[in-house]
């Protein structure tokens, strides 16, 4: 049986240019791709593919945070072609961690209902987990703690947070304040007290306004 490679004009043109360029082939490059090394461990009855400075979630371990654990059941660890496969695990293989939290995952509802039958049950689960923080792989190294930024001192926090207020602009003296309509009956009586006005406090604002407008 002969099986045909079929390349599309879009990675033709792509493949084209590149030679042009003078930049290496997918194959050239491929070959020289670097392996991590890497492991694939079991635990909780699942698998999980670890490299150094990962962290898993897995079912939940009983151990304290901050604890170093080991994974014994190393089905194959290694890099590239030089990786060892068990049956079923490596012999003496092991691989290192340190937890870094315990938890619960998100609330799962499960519902159960049967028809005609007056029956509901209802009922929520969370599952709990253990995160792992993958140290080393085949040799045990100690955890490389990521550096916290420095906190800022009160000092420079209030620096930054201050700013210059704005200038008020110059508030107009009361004396240009001008009566208008928009003004109360008692505003526009106290206004013409100021001013020294003889207003009649009976007299409607229209009236009011007209007296003071003629006396300004």
């Amino acid at each position: 049986m002969i099986y045909y490679l079929t390349v599309s004009r879009t990675e033709r043109a792509i493949l084209t240019s590149r030679r042009k360029q003078g930049r290496p082939r997918w194959r050239d490059w491929h070959e020289e791709e670097q392996y991590n090394m890497y492991a694939i461990i079991e635990t909780g009855g699942k698998q999980y593919r670890v490299t150094e400075g990962d962290v898993i979630t897995v079912e939940k371990l009983k151990i304290d945070v901050g604890t170093k654990v080991t994974f014994d059941n190393v089905l194959v660890m290694g890099e590239g072609e030089d990786a060892q496969v068990g049956t079923p695990f490596v012999d003496g293989a092991k691989v290192y961690g340190e937890v870094v939290e315990n938890g619960k995952g998100d609330k799962v509802i499960i519902f159960k209902y049967k028809s005609k039958k007056d029956y509901r049950k209802k009922q929520g689960h969370r599952q709990p987990f253990t995160k792992v923080e993958i140290t080393g792989v085949g040799e045990d190294k100690p955890r490389v703690k990521k550096e916290e930024p420095a906190a800022e001192t009160v000092e420079d926090t209030a620096a930054a947070e201050k700013v210059e207020a704005p200038a008020e602009p110059n508030s107009a003296p009361a004396d240009d304040k001008k009566a208008s309509m928009a003004m109360k009956k008692d505003e526009l009586i106290a206004y013409a007290e100021e001013h020294g006005i003889k207003v009649d406090s009976k007299a409607t604002k229209a009236v009011i306004l007209e007296e003071i407008e003629k006396n300004m």
